[in-house]
């Protein structure tokens, strides 16, 4: 559909060109370039942005994808009105996000929680996933050419989203997380992952963001942010924020509690090195929590086992562990002195860790090796590594005229670090073969795709807020989110590991981008339909969430209806 007035066709813009279709000039913009492997070349794809006016020379009718691409163009005067919907409308992710949305009762949730405005909370979901953003003011354009979850398909201002996310109150989180674990599985044993982050705020009155423990040091205030993973059936169960003063191990207490009250009772926790401290030991311990923990080879309460077992499973084939590339075997002992339990510590040796490990060492004392010998004979009292590598001597030691004068390594320390590298240990409280235990531990890289989904591909990095009500509904937004791409990302993972293959297509970020493809175009005639057929790729995409082509047809068509009204 084209708007009623005239504005200069932009052909000083690269890719504006006029093509004569039946006696009808309409102006095309070509907006990217796809190269066929079939054709050899590359094959541009295009869109009309206008219809010309063969009374005015240089004039044209836009529609609304001119609007999309030429947002910046002055109207003629008087005119001030953007079309409220594109006529191109990205369908395919949508569909996609739908699908799982209603497959966790999400939307019913969400009705519950927050009435009129439950479809606004997941478009607010479905944005952070599709652009890979989150902030508000941006939500309008994204809902210009996207279905929608909202009634008639509404698409709000960004005044509007800011009023939502300050209005939602702790009792509707809250609430929300009750029923989400409400309808988990509470009966069969599950381990559940455990990490947590670190995420900054703007400026603002936000009580949790504090100077702390910093993984990128920027020097910022921040806020803790953790979520518990259920690796078994592999969804988020629930998130916790915190202070940025308060240390994972001191947070880690508060979560067993907190999944205790969701009614997690036959569990235990994988937990990274991070989580390690004697008094979370004994408190899993009281409550009945198995637990599963990695160690580093070079921790002092493991060094002597590594050692005392050193040589006799690395070169043995009884002890290779195949998928991993490690070779592993397990013994019992205690994990500290006065503990009342014998532990099943799972010894790991790797010979691609040992290369890389010893070269860090190697590398790193060479260097502090060349800055002690640039300074000798000046005023400077170097510390830390320094100390623990080398013998430092000084001239007039602790007098007014003291300099460095050499240093000599201390070899019997490096020897020990360098004797250790490639071994690491997982501890575990449950009996288990090393292999188990490792396979087990390896399942957190779900978790931690999460983090790095949620950070790169959510666009939650930096929270872009500035009171804590604004804060708290998007933590909950952000966490919606993870559920849904978690979903995405298992379904891909699965259905590429069914087909053995890897298709470069069947990454979470990659398949998105080609569902984006599956666009609905409105007719003259005011109807939405489908602008091309599915592709084989988009196919094979769908393959992974029980969707055919069929099934794109026909809910576009609904779509196509809803779109109309």
């Amino acid at each position: 559909m084209y708007e009623k007035y005239l504005v200069v066709i932009p052909l000083e813009n690269e890719g504006v060109t006029v093509k004569k279709i039946k006696g009808v000039r309409y102006v095309y913009y070509t907006f990217d370039r796809n190269y066929s492997s079939e054709k050899h070349y590359t094959v541009p794809k295009a869109t009309t942005i206008g219809k010309c006016d063969e009374a005015t020379d240089g004039m044209m009718y836009p529609n609304a994808n001119f609007f999309k691409f030429f947002p910046d163009v002055e109207l003629p005067e008087g005119v001030d009105i953007v079309p409220g919907r594109s006529s191109c409308q990205h369908i395919g992710a949508y569909l996609v996000i739908r699908k799982i949305v209603v497959e966790y009762q999400l939307d019913k949730m969400a009705d519950v929680i927050f009435g009129k405005d439950g479809g606004l909370f997941l478009d607010l979901a479905a944005y952070s996933i599709l652009t890979e953003n989150n902030a508000s003011q941006y939500y309008p354009d994204y809902a210009w050419s996207h279905p929608l979850f909202t009634p008639q398909m509404k698409i709000f201002s960004d005044s509007k989203v800011g009023t939502f996310l300050a209005s939602s109150t702790v009792d509707q989180q809250i609430e929300f997380q009750d029923r989400w674990n409400g309808n988990r599985n509470h009966k069969d044993k599950i381990y559940i992952s455990y990490d947590s982050t670190n995420k900054h705020c703007q400026a603002g009155d936000i009580e949790l963001a504090e100077l702390g423990h910093e993984k990128d040091k920027q020097g910022k205030p921040i806020f803790n942010y953790a979520i518990a993973y259920d690796h078994n059936n592999e969804e988020p169960l629930f998130y916790e924020e915190y202070p940025g003063s308060i240390n994972d191990v001191a947070q880690l207490q508060c979560m067993l509690g907190k999944a205790a009250g969701y009614g997690y009772k036959n569990v235990g926790f994988i937990l990274d090195r991070g989580y390690f401290s004697e008094p979370n030991i004994r408190y899993m311990d009281k409550h009945g929590y198995d637990f599963l923990i990695m160690v580093k080879g070079m921790k002092d309460i493991v060094s002597t086992l590594v050692m005392s077992h050193k040589g006799s499973f690395e070169q043995s084939r009884e002890y290779s562990i195949r998928s991993y590339k490690v070779s592993g075997m397990t013994i019992k002992s205690k994990l500290f002195a006065t503990d009342e339990k014998e532990r099943y510590f799972h010894l790991y040796h790797s010979d691609r860790k040992q290369s890389a490990e010893r070269e860090v060492i190697e590398s790193k004392i060479d260097r502090m090796g060349r800055y002690l010998k640039d300074h000798q004979g000046e005023n400077i009292k170097p510390g830390g590594d320094f100390k623990r590598y080398f013998d430092l001597i000084y001239y007039h030691e602790g007098q007014p005229d003291e300099k460095f004068m050499v240093a000599k390594e201390k070899r019997d320390v490096i020897d020990k670090e360098i004797a250790l590298c490639g071994y690491f240990v997982i501890i575990s409280s449950e009996k288990m073969t090393a292999e188990d235990a490792l396979d087990l531990y390896k399942s957190r890289d779900a978790s931690e795709k999460l983090f790095k989904g949620d950070k790169s591909y959510l666009g939650n990095r930096s929270m872009r807020t500035q009171t804590d009500e604004s804060m708290e509904t998007k933590i909950l937004i952000e966490f919606v989110a993870l559920i849904i791409r978690n979903k995405i990302y298992t379904c891909l993972r699965n259905e590429s590991r069914k087909a053995d293959s890897k298709a470069n297509y069947m990454t979470v970020p990659a398949a998105l981008k080609e569902l984006e493809k599956i666009e609905m175009i409105k007719s003259p005639d005011g109807e939405y339909r489908l602008n091309y057929a599915v592709s084989a790729t988009q196919k094979a995409i769908l393959k992974a969430f029980g969707m055919t082509s069929d099934n794109i047809k026909k809910q576009a068509k609904e779509l196509g209806t809803d779109l109309k009204q």
